[in-house]
């Protein structure tokens, strides 16, 4: 495959610029990969095991020179990282990011670019539970989507060749404009993120009166609920935050389904209750003929 970047920027060294590190080698796509974070502890960690070709310990020295500068930090605080870089990058330059919102990340991001340099914001939908710079994998990407928000007057040049490198990475690609994209994700991603913090809260209130047995003889549905409540807090305090609009709207919604759900259990409605779940049975199965689920154990997670 063709090398597309001569030189790729990663700021934030968690799950999803690993895995961009590993899914761009694998294919080939760029020339050199150098990396950023914050924290001393994860740049050196990130030195040990090898991930990025260079690991800089500055946010600048890490930009310079780069034709692609991807944000892989929270959406909180994409703001003031676009604010440090934008001195140091090159003309011609293109910035993303891998954020789940898109409104705020344009809001707080597109102002502090320079003229000459390109924005199109970006979000992979893949993840896991897992975090930091040991957790990436090249096959986070495959056959799972990246949608792209690109803002009016995006060159198409430019943005056809940030298509070709997620596609060479594995993705699925596609277009949305931001507020349609945050409408989708809350109903796909935020707000059942939501609500499986809400139940294991509710688990571990339960838990303190039955000796722990909630967590201890955990069934199906609750290991499910559980391993998406482990993902990172600080990620998703900024997501609900920075999509609260959404996130809010859908809330109402689930609410209004549940309280009718309540109202059939209460009522002894066990048709309601059978069309309702009928119906939602095969939404699932569509994901899974959609290829959004897979039978590989672990999702095709790896096992660090």
């Amino acid at each position: 495959m063709a090398q597309l970047y001569d030189r790729v920027a990663l700021i934030g060294l968690g799950l999803i610029a690993g895995s961009l590190f590993h899914a761009m080698k694998r294919a080939g796509l760029a020339g050199e990969v150098v990396g950023y974070a914050r924290s001393a502890q994860t740049r050196d960690v990130a030195r040990e095991i090898g991930l990025c070709d260079r690991v800089v310990d500055s946010v600048a020295e890490a930009v310079d020179g780069a034709d692609l500068v991807i944000l892989c930090v929270p959406v909180g605080a994409m703001g003031a990282v676009a604010a440090e870089i934008a001195p140091h990058l090159k003309q011609g330059a293109l910035v993303s990011d891998v954020g789940s919102t898109k409104g705020a990340v344009i809001e707080a991001v597109a102002p502090h670019l320079p003229d000459g340099v390109h924005f199109i914001p970006a979000h992979p939908l893949a993840g896991t539970e897992q975090s930091g710079p040991r957790s990436g994998f090249a096959e986070l990407f495959d056959n799972r989507w990246c949608l792209l928000t690109p803002l009016d007057g995006t060159d198409p040049e430019v943005l056809e060749r940030y298509k070709e490198l997620w596609r060479q990475m594995g993705s699925n690609v596609d277009e949305m404009d931001a507020p349609h994209h945050d409408l989708v994700l809350a109903v796909t991603s935020h707000t059942p993120h939501l609500i499986a913090y809400t139940m294991v809260g509710v688990a571990d209130d339960l838990g303190r009166v039955t000796d722990s047995e909630v967590v201890q003889y955990s069934a199906a549905g609750f290991r499910d609920f559980t391993r998406i409540a482990a993902s990172d807090p600080t990620m998703w305090r900024d997501v609900f935050l920075a999509n609260k609009d959404a996130t809010l709207e859908i809330l109402g919604r689930f609410t209004e389904e549940l309280f009718a759900l309540q109202r059939a259990i209460r009522t002894g409605d066990g048709e309601h209750l059978h069309d309702y779940f009928t119906r939602t049975r095969a939404i699932r199965r569509g994901i899974i003929e959609a290829g959004q689920d897979t039978d590989v154990p672990n999702f095709g997670r790896n096992a660090k």
